[in-house]
């Protein structure tokens, strides 16, 4: 038996003490990697011991007092389906045996006992367990990759770019076909709150908010929950559940409030249906959060029409965002300035009243805001405090000049910040730092965290910069220097995995030889012919 490999367990059932204690001393069950883990002497005394010792394994006599072998089948299967059943019968038994195999059983063989039948027999039941936890770990990692890769692709929807995802169309969403709408969790004073954590706590902190999205999604029929930005997590509800947004925001801020001691707002938009809708609600519900900083405090707020000027059409100047946007990704400060007076400009030509001019300016504030959040060009900036104080502006004229002093100074850090460390040498210490650490269970949290940008930043520009996505230079680092122990040294392939960063060696022989071609023993064996 391999050095990892698992030992399945084995329960006896049979009324003759002489055939236990043979099947005890006549099959090999350490080289099998089996071992016995109870007898018992009829169904109904083998039915307590499994409760207690959770057999993978059970051989027992067909015929038995008190509860038979078929009976004791019958009641354990539809708890445990996965219990291998073999039965031990006489000549006689045929039929008895012949109706196990209909209900069930594994195999069955008949007394006298042939030990050496008895232990092929296991040996294929081992194989069929193997199998069985194979496919229970495939289908494990499955769902978390289906689960993560549904968080991804709600989140570049949510974002406006669904393009990089079309490979994942086997991905399921028809929920979002019918009617649904979204609802942004947001910590309260979330960069006062970082302020105050280390990296660590941060992690921690955000961690267990999660956990509590989480499990209150469940209990709640929420479609999904995922994170967006940091201290900010979206939930997409079914339509059905309309009527009742407020009474629902209410219940997660105070959940969250309950188990965490946090406090958070939260903003819901109006219903839609359609995946490619995403992007759409988010700045609503955003939208309605940002009424908090009028309120003064944390609560829920929603997505609605405002009497008597809600109905009013006015154009979004979507171009202006976007030309916005551009002059904050390139650091075009000029530009930038510029076109805050283009703003005004619309603003003055559209003839907007305050209200309504306000929540233009918000809605483009909070849109360049996460801008400069997705870039992870502020460390410490209240987008609270900024709206509270424009709100507090009289005039078209002051609150423009107040935006433009205020995202001069974020820009003019951000230029600093650029030429301090630009993109190349953040990508060249962060493989420096997976190369010297590859060996770890390695998170792209941490790695972004190192370089000092947004974990979608920093995958795009290490993609850009290095022609890796960040798990294939893991895996490239990883399998370099498992070549070079195979090469250089006499360590058994099992004790290379976890040298290189892998707790199971058939995973790493798997990665191995999807990455050369070659299994490492075959690896090994190549490379010393050529040596010698």
């Amino acid at each position: 038996m391999g050095a990892t490999q698992e030992k399945y367990k084995v329960l006896l059932v049979d009324d003759e003490p002489i055939i236990l204690r043979s099947l005890k001393v006549a099959i090999p069950w350490e080289e099998l990697g089996l071992s016995i883990v109870g007898e018992a002497r009829n169904g109904e005394a083998a039915l307590s011991l499994i409760e207690d010792t959770a057999p993978q394994i059970i051989i027992s006599d067909i015929r038995m007092p008190v509860l038979d072998g078929i009976a004791l089948m019958k009641e354990v299967l539809p708890r445990s389906g996965k219990l291998i059943f073999i039965f031990i019968s006489g000549y006689g038994e045929f039929e008895y045996a012949r109706e196990a195999l209909r209900q069930g059983a594994f195999d069955y063989l008949l007394k006298p006992i042939d030990h050496e039948e008895l232990t092929e027999m296991l040996a294929r039941a081992r194989v069929k367990l193997d199998r069985q936890k194979e496919n229970e770990q495939l289908m494990l990692s499955v769902q978390t990759l289906s689960m993560l890769a549904r968080e991804r692709m709600f989140a570049e929807f949510t974002l406006g770019n669904p393009r990089p995802l079309q490979h994942l169309k086997w991905l399921e969403n028809s929920e979002l076909e019918s009617d649904y709408f979204m609802a942004v969790v947001r910590l309260d004073d979330y960069a006062s709150l970082t302020a105050q954590w280390s990296a660590g706590e941060k992690r921690l902190w955000l961690f267990a908010v999660r956990n509590i999205l989480e499990e209150w999604s469940l209990e709640n029929g929420v479609l999904s929950v995922f994170p967006f930005y940091n201290g900010e997590w979206i939930l997409l509800f079914p339509g059905s559940r309309d009527a009742g947004k407020r009474e629902l925001g209410g219940q997660l801020t105070a959940g969250i409030k309950r188990f965490s001691k946090l406090e958070c707002s939260v903003g819901i938009s109006r219903t839609t249906r359609g995946i490619d809708q995403l992007s759409a609600v988010y700045p609503l519900a955003c939208k309605a959060l940002y009424q908090r900083f009028y309120s003064g405090q944390a609560g829920v707020f929603i997505d609605e029409e405002t009497p008597g000027t809600g109905r009013r059409e006015v154009k979004y100047p979507k171009q202006l965002e976007l030309a916005l946007i551009e002059s904050i990704r390139t650091l075009d400060l000029e530009r930038m300035l510029s076109l805050f007076d283009e703003m005004a400009a619309f603003i003055e030509a559209q003839g907007l009243p305050q209200e309504l001019a306000e929540r233009l300016i918000i809605e483009m504030i909070v849109v360049l805001y996460r801008q400069f959040e997705h870039l992870n060009m502020h460390t410490d900036w209240p987008l609270e405090a900024l709206l509270s104080r424009l709100h507090g502006l009289g005039t078209l004229p002051s609150m423009i000049a107040a935006l433009k002093a205020e995202f001069r100074e974020r820009m003019l850090e951000s230029n600093k910040s650029a030429a301090r460390e630009d993109g190349r040498s953040v990508v060249e210490k962060s493989k420096r730092y997976i190369e010297a650490n590859y060996h770890k269970d390695l998170s792209i949290e941490e790695v972004s965290e190192l370089a000092g940008l947004s974990i979608s930043h920093f995958c795009t520009l290490f993609k850009q910069l290095s022609g890796y996505t960040f798990l294939e230079f893991v895996t490239h680092c990883r399998m370099e220097k498992a070549k070079y122990i195979l090469q250089n040294s006499n360590v058994k392939v099992y004790q290379v995995a976890p040298l290189v960063g892998y707790q199971d060696p058939r995973y790493f022989t798997q990665v191995f030889k999807k990455a050369t071609g070659k299994t490492p023993t075959e690896y090994r064996e190549m490379n010393s012919r050529q040596a010698n």
